[in-house]
């Protein structure tokens, strides 16, 4: 299975202009391929793929029109520009909003990426990265690189730089458990467990609100162009990390949590898009489930748990007898007049997911026990 581990580089400020240099021309040569296609496309009505574009490289490379160290990066620009492409012509061909590939600023390419880890970068003893034409760099290794490195990546993040290894190893499974849990995920409370816990909402953005909206107050006042407007508009991607960071902590906690102490847990199939569009959208967006979600499924994979997804429509109308108890957003009380069961309307919407969850893995298994006997042996069952 594919892990990623990312640690925190200390470069000198030799080495910050160079790794700077280098996202740059990583940029202007994504730049130029973008261009290459539309003219190819525009001119001859000829389309240009990843291997005609490649085939020129050692060409440029020998009349000095790349600056980048390795090859295998150049290859690796291509390969991003290629995806950016196909990416496109699949959102064509299913009806979505397209989006043609538009040209790249210096300022929002962030990253460069060896393929092949030990050709132009190589994790060196004590905490040391060697990257090809940057020397050593100072690298904070907080825990072991379990596996075989396929790739690294060099990340700058405003003004911090990380490095990136994408590893392949085996999972480790987790020691079975036989509880069970279903998960509704909320605003008020982040999550509320069919046992009734409740996990409390962080609310990062919320926290922090004042403080963005000061660093975007000094950043409008600021003249397009000058030297204080870029300083200010570090100011504002330095909060902005700050709560992606705080957000991203909380996740992992809470779904490493979730993975370690349950065998199987439920959650929402949710609509999150279409949510963080209505008048909660900065709620939703705060609250970031498919984030949530994403690494809870990782997690669960990687430790042999089970993660079943269910149909989210009428999770809190229902109780869990089947009964339809129709309520508002501002009833937060769940009573049912069919067999009296009355406790908080979460928690309950908990409870139905977790059976819901339960009654479609068991119609799986039986499904998969039908699929492996002979099919006179289930029309016999079937007759008799």
């Amino acid at each position: 299975m594919r892990f990623a581990y990312k640690y925190r580089l200390y470069p000198t400020r030799a080495q910050v202009q160079f790794l700077q240099g280098q996202l740059h021309e990583a940029c202007d040569l994504y730049n130029a391929g973008l261009q290459e296609r539309r003219d190819a496309w525009k001119v001859c009505r000829k389309s240009i793929s990843y291997y005609d574009q490649a085939n020129q490289l050692k060409q440029m490379r020998t009349e000095g029109l790349i600056g980048l160290a390795n090859f295998s990066c150049c290859q690796d620009v291509l390969r991003r520009l290629d995806k950016t492409f196909k990416a496109f012509f699949a959102r064509v061909k299913r009806g979505a909003n397209p989006g043609f590939p538009r040209f790249r600023s210096f300022h929002r390419y962030d990253s460069i990426t060896f393929p092949s880890y030990g050709d132009g970068c190589r994790l060196l003893d004590k905490g040391k990265l060697r990257i090809q034409g940057a020397g050593v760099i100072k690298v904070k290794l907080h825990r072991p690189v379990e596996g075989q490195i396929k790739t690294v990546t060099i990340k700058r993040d405003v003004n911090h730089w990380y490095v990136c290894f994408s590893v392949d190893r085996d999972t480790v499974a987790l020691p079975e458990s036989s509880q069970d849990i279903g998960v509704d995920v909320g605003l008020d409370s982040f999550a509320v467990l069919s046992d009734g816990t409740e996990i409390d909402n962080p609310r990062h953005l919320k926290r922090e609100l004042a403080h963005l909206r000061r660093v975007q107050r000094r950043l409008s006042r600021r003249k397009r162009g000058s030297q204080r407007r870029r300083k200010a508009v570090a100011l504002v991607a330095k909060a902005h990390r700050k709560i992606r960071n705080q957000r991203a902590n909380f996740h992992h906690n809470v779904s490493r949590w979730l993975v370690k102490c349950f065998g199987l847990i439920a959650v929402e199939y949710l609509n999150i898009k279409g949510l963080s569009r209505g008048m909660l959208a900065r709620s939703v967006n705060d609250a970031r489930w498919n984030s949530f979600f994403a690494k809870l499924s990782y997690k669960a994979e990687s430790a042999g748990r089970v993660l079943v997804t269910v149909d989210p429509r009428g999770t809190s109308q229902t109780c869990v007898c089947g009964v339809s108890v129709p309520k508002t957003l501002a009833d937060r009380w769940h009573k049912c007049p069919a067999c009296g069961w009355s406790l908080a309307r979460d928690v309950v919407s908990a409870q139905v997911i977790l059976q819901r969850a339960r009654i479609g893995r068991s119609r799986r298994n039986v499904e998969e026990v039908i699929s492996c006997v002979p099919r006179e042996a289930v029309a016999f069952q079937a007759t008799e």
